[in-house]
């Protein structure tokens, strides 16, 4: 079993500072994280606990897991590793690369 946990379904009023709180009940946090929207700035509704050693994971899941927090039952499971991303990013501009952003006619 990992130290990081994935902690789902959480309210959006809930902080960084609240999660710690939440899972420090049941074990040593190294560090809680709730997950942010960029643009909004919004809580996702989700966030990751990172706790000092697996058995104490293994306890906060079973202890935390389903359990009513700021009105949401939480889900709380080993995290995942994180997929990597497919493309690379970017790729605009065709065969030559990344354009400069500027529009360009073949006519002159």
């Amino acid at each position: 079993m990992g130290k990081k946990l994935y902690v789902g379904n959480l309210s959006y009023t809930v902080t960084d500072e609240t999660l710690q709180s939440i899972f420090a009940a049941v074990g040593t946090v190294e560090s809680a994280r709730i997950v942010m929207d960029r643009d909004s700035g919004r809580s996702k509704g989700f966030g990751f606990v990172e706790m000092s050693s697996d058995s104490e994971a293994t306890s906060a899941i079973e202890k935390l897991n389903g359990t009513e927090q700021y009105g949401r039952n939480l889900n709380v499971s080993e995290a995942k590793p994180m997929a990597p991303r497919e493309g690379g990013g970017g790729g605009r501009g065709g065969p030559r690369g990344g354009g400069g952003g500027g529009f360009r006619s073949n006519r002159y």
